[in-house]
């Protein structure tokens, strides 16, 4: 297609500086949504200012795992770490724009449709919410599970020294970033009113859509909006289970090597060669902390693709005779280059220093 009389650019290419990434990306982003939404939709290619090569896929991984990094780093408190769970949420005191949460929201989408997989922990409320449903009190249990067990004792309870035995009123309590108490009324003058059999239900309805909604209602509308200019008029927009939008966000949890190695080619070498058996028994003694450095070093992403590793199309090239240098890769093409160790016992020695000193280090 011509436009103006020049082809059109099938790219959406960004320029942004290391020491600068939130900054850079934000502006250009905000630029292209504003300017040419539609471009956001095109194949990212990421350029990093003053560094050599082409994004054939993998700069563009390192670019979204560092976005990742930066956002949920706790000194910028975007968000807050439940360590029950595990999961991320929206920081309602936190200082940062709206424009800050928009961005988050963009990344989301630019990554399903670069297919790139985050390393992204949300609750599942955070899909459904994304999906445009209110988070309820059912959705409590996968963020905050002691506090839905909490409200549940509450709500089981029949006695009628409910008042005398709970002591709680309707007046809530959290803390902003600096960690100080501060205060909010579900109700007008909520500390004078006591939650009771009469109106327990109540109490927990309010209480849930305060801190899944309400107190989080700014920082989510931005993030929901930058995804939405990512996904909608899109077939994302067909989806109708939050699990859908998390497995193309996060990827499979499903860690099957045994499919990964029946789905691996070779270059060099074959599946029978002593090496590579040397490998395959090697890694599938590994640990799964093990297991993540060897994708992140081989692929650029320690995350399992939609449909499982299978659909990863690793190959293990061989890169020479046996030497004392360390197993390389090509992130972009997910091709593992292996020089031929004389032994399985050296093959371990480089291999784990390989994937234990990768982050910088012999990818590209």
């Amino acid at each position: 297609m011509l436009v103006g009389g020049a082809p059109a650019n099938p790219y959406l290419r960004l320029n942004v500086r290391r020491d600068h990434l939130i900054d850079d990306a934000l502006h250009r982003l905000e630029l292209v949504a504003m300017e040419s939404p539609s471009s956001l939709k095109k194949q990212l290619v990421v350029e990093f200012e003053g560094e050599q090569g082409i994004d054939e896929g993998g700069v563009s991984k390192e670019f979204f795992q560092l976005v990742v990094e930066e956002i949920f780093n706790p000194d910028i408190a975007m968000f807050t770490l439940n360590g029950e769970t595990q999961t991320y949420w929206f920081n309602p005191t936190s200082f940062e724009s709206d424009a800050q949460f928009k961005l988050i929201g963009i990344i989301l989408g630019l990554a399903i449709y670069n297919n790139v997989i985050l390393d992204v922990h949300f609750p599942m409320v955070v899909y459904r919410k994304l999906l445009g449903r209110r988070g309820t009190f059912h959705d409590l249990q996968d963020w905050n599970p002691s506090l839905a067990k909490g409200l549940q004792q509450l709500l089981d309870y029949k006695g009628d020294d409910m008042e005398e035995v709970f002591v709680q009123s309707f007046r809530i309590t959290h803390k902003d970033v600096f960690g100080t108490v501060l205060t909010h009324d579900l109700k007008e003058n909520g500390d004078t009113i006591l939650v009771n059999q009469d109106n327990k239900w109540e109490f927990v309805d309010m209480y849930t859509d305060f801190l899944l909604n309400k107190s989080i209602e700014k920082q989510f509308r931005a993030f929901r909006r930058g995804f939405l200019l990512v996904t909608e008029d899109s077939p994302l927009e067909m989806l109708f289970r939050p699990e859908e939008v998390e497995l193309l966000v996060c990827g499979s949890k499903n860690f099957d090597f045994n499919a990964l190695e029946e789905s691996t080619e070779y270059d060099g070498y074959t599946a029978s060669s002593p090496i590579i058996r040397h490998f395959w028994e090697l890694v599938h003694e590994f640990s799964q902390e093990q297991k993540r450095k060897l994708l992140q070093f081989a692929t650029g992403s320690d995350r399992v693709p939609v449909g499982g590793l299978s659909k990863l199309k690793l190959v293990i090239a061989r890169h020479g005779t046996d030497s004392e240098r360390l197993p390389t890769a090509h992130t972009c093409f997910n091709v593992l280059l292996l020089p031929e160790y004389s032994s399985k016992e050296k093959l371990a020695d480089r291999l784990l220093k390989a994937i234990n000193y990768s982050k910088g280090f012999g990818m590209f």
